[in-house]
């Protein structure tokens, strides 16, 4: 899900930013007529998207002088595409941008800063420490509209028959899938062989993938080691499933689906899904909890979601217009629609109204999110994914030794990543 696109694509991508961002045509803002956005939304084309089309025809009825043209964008190109439209100097007026990319495309001047703006006019309304998330040396580059967290999700039949409790600790885990194996014949947790998914393993255990304040990149330390000693250790022992290595994700959801397995570790985008499985016929039987606690007594869930951008190009006009629109998407009514729809989470506090919480999925993600760990706010944080996934997986593997897999991941950061190069490295 954090993969650039190929090289031979950038074509493709150069002529769709030509032909679908703001202006054109259709926009009549130089006359006095409606201005017309462009919005590259990526989120979920089935579950998610028909949503957000709703709340476009909302924000249309309501400012007769703005038009958005929408665009469904593949998650997996957006990124690069976006770049590619930037530096043409067509990018769309408002990206949904994962909050791993807003650091990147700020420092490369493609987006607006956002401070005093009409979009962020109810900025206190919202987490703050997903604010803080949003900001580049200081100053405010996207509104965040949705949040999520990794979680320990769980068949509660499977482990009703086995007569376990969701554990609290990855000992507490190892044991519990033992038993769940012993009493049910039931595997006990498959484990997505991305890296991003092992950052609960990380976090954990104290550590992080860059220390920002003293510049330094320490996803090989010691807690780091700890963290993935940990993952092998549960895939040798048949704690884990041993992954599918060309495409770990899919078939983990549908081992979970199926009710093969009866654990995995991730996010409310999944949950939909989930709940179309035969194991899930009753939704009821969905649990969710958060990620076992590593050695240093914590339970440590990364932060993720979406903010959404505005593109620095763009003239006052659209400016104006996409800092409207972008207030709207991120109102507390919008994101109550959004969450009671589709089962995102809202990064508003009072987004999480009576009617969000009855709902007890998005209610216990609500809980762990309390307790979740923000992504490093650096650039290239993409491409540090691309690169551990590659050493994460061969490590898995067996190919290589957690020692090794994290030191040559921690020097190709040094290495291929710009916003680290002055970093130190163990």
């Amino acid at each position: 899900m954090r993969r650039g696109i190929a090289a031979t694509a950038l074509v493709a991508s150069l002529a769709l930013a030509a032909t679908a961002c703001g202006g054109g045509s259709e926009d009549k803002a130089a006359t006095g007529g409606p201005v017309t956005i462009t919005w590259w939304d990526t989120s979920d084309a089935t579950n998610e998207a028909p949503t957000y089309k709703k709340l476009i025809e909302k924000f249309e009825a309501a400012n007769k002088d703005i038009k958005v043209k929408y665009q469904n964008v593949p998650f997996a190109e957006a990124e690069q595409k976006y770049k590619t439209a930037a530096q043409a100097g067509n990018a769309p007026d408002v990206l949904r941008a994962d909050v791993g990319w807003t650091a990147g495309l700020a420092e490369n001047q493609y987006l607006a800063p956002l401070d005093g703006t009409p979009a962020v006019k109810e900025i206190d309304s919202f987490n703050q420490g997903l604010v803080e998330g949003a900001k580049v040396n200081g100053k405010l580059y996207g509104v965040p509209q949705v949040t999520d967290a990794l979680a320990l999700l769980y068949n509660k039949e499977v482990f009703a028959k086995a007569g376990v409790q969701p554990p609290k600790t990855w000992a507490e885990l190892s044991a519990a899938a033992k038993t769940i194996k012993q009493k049910t014949g039931v595997e006990g947790i498959y484990l997505n062989p991305d890296s991003y998914f092992a950052l609960p393993f990380l976090y954990g255990e104290g550590g992080m993938m860059v220390d920002t304040d003293k510049k330094k990149i320490t996803v090989n330390d010691a807690a780091g080691q700890k963290a993935i000693q940990t993952v092998v250790d549960m895939i040798k022992s048949g704690v884990a499933v041993k992954p599918d290595f060309t495409d770990g994700y899919n078939n983990m959801q549908a081992a979970f689906k199926d009710g093969k397995v009866a654990m995995v570790i991730n996010g409310p985008w999944s949950t939909a899904d989930d709940l179309t499985g035969k194991a899930f016929k009753k939704k009821e039987n969905l649990g969710v909890a958060p990620v076992p606690a590593g050695t240093s007594g914590k339970a440590g869930t990364p932060t993720g979601g979406h903010n959404l951008v505005v593109y620095n190009g763009a003239d006052a006009p659209h400016k104006a217009a996409a800092q409207k629109f972008v207030a709207f998407m991120t109102s507390a009514a919008s994101q109550e629609f959004a969450a009671t729809e589709t089962g995102v989470l809202p990064t508003r506090d009072d987004a999480y109204t009576v009617k969000v919480v009855a709902d007890p999925i998005r209610a216990s993600f609500k809980n762990v999110l309390a307790d979740s760990t923000a992504r490093p706010a650096v650039a290239g944080v993409s491409d540090m994914f691309s690169e551990w996934t590659k050493q994460y997986v061969e490590t898995l593997k067996g190919s290589t030794t957690v020692e090794k897999g994290l030191d040559t991941t921690a020097q190709k950061w040094k290495t291929n990543i710009n916003s680290l190069k002055e970093y130190s490295v163990d």
